[in-house]
């Protein structure tokens, strides 16, 4: 049973507001195939929806390892669902490609070595050894549409709803929610995936991949290794209900 206490309130059953269906897709990291297959499911589970509301919530890292980045933030910034609103959370992975564009000599070579340069050839410029990296940062910045631009300045690193708080990593234990770095937010895994307190609400967190989902008391983890798996998991809240949807290996 999940339960915690929040003050002196025991709580049993996490929940949302009434009247709302919510959506929870986790890291897609440029697999737009995926992406495209699990929007057709959602639409799908939609058309048997009563809730009054239709939330999603995107926990990050929707770029890099898979050959696909630029399309998928096309996807997104579309908002491919109608009558849903979207909230796109900030990722470890865009952090750092907006970092390149800062600082491309310091943060180039830690950011290709997590998958970056999928990204760069996704915009036309594959990544040869040895170029030059301020050259090829003002490239890639140059190369970005207008909206994509705005679409990465636009991510936010946390959303709390209910008795649930979204993020992409996770949180340092033991602080709370309100007063996280956003470092921990977006890099976090020890101590937060081995901690049993309660963080004062069930974070729902991508990031650290598992082979199918995982529940626990304090936090829910649905990041299902897209780019290695090709499934890509989506969590369904609804009052304290909760389920999944999935797309095939």
């Amino acid at each position: 049973m999940f339960g915690w206490r929040r003050g002196h309130k025991q709580l049993t059953k996490p929940e949302v507001p009434e009247g709302l269906r919510l959506y929870v897709i986790g890291d897609i990291h440029g697999c737009v195939e995926p992406l495209d297959a699990l929007h057709e499911l959602i639409r799908h589970d939609l058309i048997l929806t009563q809730a009054k509301e239709h939330l999603i919530v995107y926990l990050g890292d929707y770029i890099d390892r898979g050959p696909s980045s630029a399309d998928v933030l096309d996807r997104l910034i579309d908002n491919p669902l109608d009558n849903v609103t979207a909230i796109h959370l900030k990722g470890n992975h865009e952090a750092m490609m907006m970092a390149f564009f800062e600082q491309p000599e310091e943060v180039g070579p830690k950011w290709f070595a997590i998958g970056g340069a999928a990204t760069v050839a996704s915009y036309g410029l594959p990544w040869r050894g040895g170029q030059e990296l301020p050259r090829l940062a003002q490239d890639l910045s140059d190369r970005l549409p207008k909206s994509h631009h705005d679409f990465l300045d636009s991510l936010v690193t946390q959303h709390r709803l209910g008795d649930f708080f979204f993020v992409h990593a996770g949180v340092r234990p033991g602080v709370p929610l309100a007063r996280q770095r956003e470092m921990d937010l977006l890099w976090i895994r020890s101590p937060f995936l081995g901690s049993k307190i309660s963080h004062g609400a069930v974070v729902v967190h991508g990031h650290t991949p598992v082979s199918q989902p995982e529940e626990f008391p304090n936090r829910i983890a649905i990041d299902t290794g897209a780019f290695f798996t090709g499934v890509l998991t989506c969590l369904v809240l609804e009052a304290g209900q909760r389920r999944y949807l999935a797309t095939n290996s």
